[in-house]
This record gives C-alpha cells, sequence and structure tokens, in this order.
C-alpha cells in the first residue's frame, strides 16, 4: 500500500503538551496549530497574505456554506477552493454537519443522511457521508472531515447515544466513500456529549475504523469550560499518540492554552474575527473592548511589542474613534490584530514546549492575562 504523503511527526513533548508537524504536499503545519476560518472560503475582513504572515499554516473552509455559494461543482470548475481564493498552503474543510445542525431549516435526520432546507434561499438538499466526501473533494480540501451529527448541549444520554452510534456507521461509510488518495488525509470525530463511556466507544470504533487524524467534536456547544476540559481529560488519551489531535471549534485563548495542556493539536474557531468586528480584541493584557469611553483619547498603540501592524502602529483612540464611527477599517484591524494574536500564541506555545518550559509559558501568560490592560495615565 502507497504510505500518504500526509504524515504527522510528533516531536517533543511537555507533560500533556505536544510539539508536532504535519507534512503535506502544500507545506508544513506545525502543531500546535489555530486554523483561521475562512467559512465562505475568505477569513471574514483580512486578505490571504495577512493571514500568512500572521504565521497560519493552515485555514479551514466550510463544507456547508461553501456548496450553497457558490457550490461544490462551481468550485471545481474554476478550480479548487485554494486558488479560488488565493490560498495555496493547506486548507481543512469541515463536513458541514455541525451547520445543518445549527442553521439549516427543516432539517429531518435518517440513517441515509440528513435532508434540510437552506437557510440562505430554502433550497432542499440532502447531505450523506458520500456526498460529504464528495463536495470537500470538489472543494479541493487537503484534510476532509467525516460527517456526523453534533447534538446541542444539554442532551440526554439516550440522544447522545443515538447520535454517536450514527456517527460511527456515518465515518464508516465516510471512510470508504474517502478511497485512498495519496494528497489528502481524513480525519474521524469523537463524539458521545459528556458522558464518558460515550466517548470511549465513540473513540474505539473510530481508531478500529483508522483515520489519519482524530477530532473531539460536541464540545464548546454550552457545557462550560470545565465540563469541556474534563471531557478532554479522558477523551485525549483515548486517542493515538502518532495521530494529530484536533478540539473543533475551539475557541477562547484560554481555552486553547488549557486543551494543549490536555494534549489537543488543533483548533478552529471564528472568535478572533467575530469579536474582531464587534470592537474586542484580544492581547497579551486579556481582552479590550475598544468601544469603550476610556479608549476615546489614549493615544497608546494595543501592545506596542506585537508584531502584527494593527496592534502597533495605530492609537487606541484612533481604533476607538473607527468603531465610533461604524468605519469598515475598524473591524479590519482588530481583525487582523485578533487573527495574529492567536498565531503568536500558538508560536509562543510550540517554542515553550520544544524548550521544557511549557507550564512556566502557561503560567506566565495566565498571570498577563490576569493583571489586565492598564489604563492610560
Amino acid at each position: 500500500m502507497t504510505p500518504r504523503k500526509i504524515v504527522f511527526s510528533l516531536l517533543a513533548r511537555d507533560g500533556q503538551a505536544r510539539l508536532g508537524r504535519i507534512d503535506t504536499p502544500r507545506g508544513e503545519i506545525r502543531t500546535p496549530a489555530f486554523m483561521p476560518v475562512g467559512t465562505a472560503g475568505t477569513v471574514k475582513a483580512l486578505y490571504m497574505d495577512q493571514v500568512r504572515a500572521a504565521g497560519a499554516d493552515i485555514i479551514l473552509g466550510n463544507t456547508y456554506h461553501l456548496m450553497l455559494r457558490p457550490g461544490a461543482e462551481r468550485l471545481a470548475r474554476l478550480g479548487g477552493l485554494h486558488k479560488f481564493g488565493g490560498w495555496q498552503r493547506p486548507i481543512l474543510t469541515d463536513s458541514g454537519g455541525f451547520q445543518v445542525m445549527s442553521l439549516a431549516k427543516l432539517r429531518k435526520i435518517t440513517e441515509e443522511g440528513v435532508t434540510f432546507q437552506s437557510h440562505i434561499d430554502g433550497s432542499k438538499h440532502l447531505l450523506t457521508p458520500e456526498r460529504s466526501m464528495e463536495i470537500q473533494a470538489l472543494i479541493g480540501s487537503d484534510i476532509r472531515m467525516v460527517l456526523d451529527e453534533c447534538v446541542a448541549w444539554p442532551c440526554s444520554e439516550k440522544d447522545a447515544e443515538r447520535a454517536m452510534r450514527l456517527s460511527l456507521r456515518w465515518a464508516e461509510r465516510s471512510k470508504v466513500a474517502f478511497g485512498t488518495p495519496e494528497e489528502q488525509a481524513l480525519f474521524g470525530i469523537v463524539q458521545g456529549s459528556t458522558f464518558r463511556h460515550l466517548r470511549e466507544i465513540s473513540a474505539q470504533g473510530l481508531v478500529d475504523i483508522g483515520f489519519d487524524g482524530y477530532a473531539v467534536g460536541g464540545l464548546a456547544v454550552g457545557e462550560g469550560q470545565a465540563a469541556m476540559l474534563e471531557t478532554l481529560d479522558y477523551t485525549t488519551p483515548m486517542l493515538p499518540e502518532d495521530r494529530p489531535r484536533y478540539l473543533m471549534g475551539v475557541g477562547t485563548p484560554d481555552d486553547i492554552l488549557k486543551a494543549v495542556a490536555r494534549g489537543i493539536d488543533m483548533f478552529d474557531c471564528v472568535m478572533p474575527t467575530r469579536s474582531g468586528r464587534h470592537g474586542k480584541v484580544f492581547t497579551r493584557f486579556g481582552p479590550i473592548n475598544i468601544k469603550n469611553a476610556r479608549h476615546a483619547e489614549d493615544p497608546r498603540p494595543l501592545d506596542e511589542q506585537s508584531s502584527c501592524p494593527a496592534a502597533s502602529q495605530y492609537s487606541r483612540a484612533y481604533l476607538h474613534h473607527l468603531f465610533k464611527a461604524q468605519e469598515l477599517l475598524g473591524q479590519m484591524l482588530l481583525s487582523w490584530a485578533n487573527i495574529a494574536y492567536y498565531q503568536e500564541l500558538m508560536a509562543g506555545i510550540r517554542a515553550s514546549i520544544a524548550e521544557g518550559r511549557f507550564e512556566d509559558f502557561y503560567a506566565e501568560t495566565q498571570e498577563g492575562w490576569a493583571r489586565g490592560d492598564i489604563p492610560a495615565l
């Protein structure tokens, strides 16, 4: 059997924190990695060269949104998402399952798949494991995700088990439909809500099927950080050491730091750009709301030590003004600053694991956030 051209290497450990690298035909992905979310073929409010310059090795594309607009077949005719969106490095695509559950109208789940109406125009669609694999192939993603059912929280143990077992059957179908492409990878998704024995059944079932990586899904859906971390405490050790581990849809810088400490390698979240569009920026001093009146006459930048021009070269007073005047540039600058901060955080995490000082980095980062932003004199 021809070996896969997407290969994960575990380079170092510090406690449970892992330093690694995923080699792909489109370049390496340094882990722990944060993947900026390019929902509809764009990381909102940023140019792709800004995303790359900030330090991102990989972005995420959304199957649900892209299948509805512009359409998977159209994307394929136009050369795939890499060419279409101007991003030539790796792309991971989710399966569309979460958005079907959270956004679509009149959805109906059967063994075959999920039938739903588009939230955009009401058109009817059937998403099956096989169709999800086909769409992701047409998009041209480097890492595909199996189709799964993500239940809301709270949920009963009975409903969580039903969805988990359906997701396992869909995962097996996804694996068959995926085939054996040499230049793409397929990740399985562990489900089971916050029920330990269900997570164990899911993880073992996925390992038995065999995937290139394993994601922890069904978290960050309202259960709270404590329950999320408790679930990671027992789920992560169930996953193979020699495969990347991906926590889907997470999260805040604090969530990421604590999940890395529990052995997670990959993250994605809309939070950096969504927060930036609403005036919230993440810094080594913790989050700052630039709309607050105290910034109106503050000539300081957000952080003079940041490598990102949006954070180091524009005054808080100017950024505050942009939001008060509802100028689009404000949203662009804060989104840029947030993506850069997330990448700086990941770079710091990777360096600390390599040097065997992750525990110190963890404590120093938490202390910086706890001290908070110092008001202008």
